[in-house]
């Protein structure tokens, strides 16, 4: 339990000085050393530098111990349908490596290649060998039915379907390898390193490809008994005809009514006449950026409409969840900045019983494979830093 407990506060404060580290912990001078020996030993920990004057023992510099980056890797991908992302750490946390393949119109086996094609140019950025990696985690929309080892809810996903698919990856991939949806991966980046921290109960609402949520719930995700917990795009809402078989056409209500997909519509029904050409998520971002620096006409109106409806949805699953916090965070959100927050904010106070704080996601630049990264690096270090063998 030192042992695990020196390591922990390496990971969390970078390079200590043995009496700092002794203090920390609570551990006598001779423990500390014989930790730290023990640790060196194993090839966990190395001596990185010394410490300045003062810091050690009078008149002397002592040194300064850190993990060691070396001891073990672990890998996040990112899948969508339009590419795959892959990224390797080392044990620190720290990106090595990345990479990022087409996703193509694929079928079973051409995944298996685009996902360790994308793996193998992390790796190779990194200077490693594909076995360097001890741990794999994979991000896709949708979830892994846990019944049946089938990806439900993401028809969109092309050949990720074939009820093989999870063995075959388990042969073609260098480490043991886990699946979860991709928004739920945000909501463990946002609560490791982001706008969720010391939150056990929270709901993230993300509007980027997709719209759909997180719900953490004591610390954990609830997924549900077949991984379509959050699956929120789904959701029937006022404004929009139900919409039926909801599976076959990838979309329900609320997706209908505040998807990234509808602001370029909505835009020019109040008479925007500036929207540009291009893909979605880029026209909606400009758009939402543009309203967000609006003080009055369309791009106001634009920004209120839209939050009105991000806000209805929202309601719904606030007054069955009751959270201490909603997260929002996406693409078709994050560039509407505190304006667009304010706005979900006023209006979800309108119609929700329940109030708790609405804050703008704060991991921002890749969040799937960092969450991804996150999760595989938690079990990594289980496994590395467990010394009692």
């Amino acid at each position: 339990m030192n042992d695990r407990a020196v390591l922990d506060l390496l990971l969390e404060h970078g390079a200590l000085s043995r009496s700092r580290i002794g203090a920390l912990a609570g551990l006598s001078r001779p423990t500390a050393s014989q930790l730290l020996a023990r640790l060196e030993a194993a090839g966990l920990v190395l001596v990185r530098g010394m410490s300045r004057p003062g810091t050690g023992r009078p008149g002397q510099n002592a040194p300064l111990y850190a993990l060691n980056p070396r001891a073990a890797y672990a890998a996040g991908v990112d899948v969508t349908p339009e590419r795959i992302r892959a990224a390797v750490a080392d044990v620190t946390g720290t990106v090595v490596g990345k990479c990022e393949v087409p996703t193509l119109k694929q079928r079973a086996w051409d995944v298996i290649g685009r996902v360790t094609g994308a793996l193998d140019g992390a790796v190779r950025e990194a200077g490693l060998l594909r076995t360097d990696v001890r741990r794999v985690v994979i991000g896709t929309p949708g979830a892994f039915d846990p019944s049946f080892g089938r990806l439900r809810y993401a028809s969109h996903l092309p050949g990720w379907h074939s009820p093989t698919l999870l063995e075959e990856l388990a042969v073609a991939l260098p480490a043991p390898v886990e699946y979860d949806n991709d928004v739920n991966l945000v909501a463990l980046a946002e609560q490791r390193a982001g706008a969720a921290r010391r939150y056990e109960n929270f709901v993230l609402l993300w509007n980027g490809e997709g719209l759909g949520a997180a719900l953490v719930m004591g610390g954990r995700p609830y997924r549900g008994s077949t991984g379509g917990a959050g699956e929120i795009g789904f959701l029937p809402v006022p404004g929009v005809l139900p919409v039926r078989r909801v599976a076959q056409v990838n979309g329900g209500g609320f997706q209908e009514l505040a998807g990234a997909q509808v602001l370029p519509g909505l835009a020019r029904e109040l008479g925007i006449t500036d929207v540009p050409d291009g893909p979605c998520l880029q026209v909606a971002s400009t758009l939402l950026r543009r309203a967000a620096q609006a003080v009055t006409g369309p791009y106001l109106t634009l920004l209120t409409a839209y939050a009105t409806r991000l806000a209805t949805g929202l309601a719904s699953m606030v007054a069955v969840l009751d959270p201490e916090l909603v997260v929002l965070a996406g693409s078709a959100i994050i560039p509407g900045g505190e304006p667009l927050l304010e706005r979900v904010t006023s209006e979800f106070h309108e119609l929700a019983a329940p109030r708790p704080e609405l804050v703008l996601g704060e991991v921002t630049d890749d969040p799937v494979r960092r969450g991804a990264l996150e999760c595989a690096l938690a079990a990594t270090r289980d496994e590395v830093f467990d010394t009692s063998d």
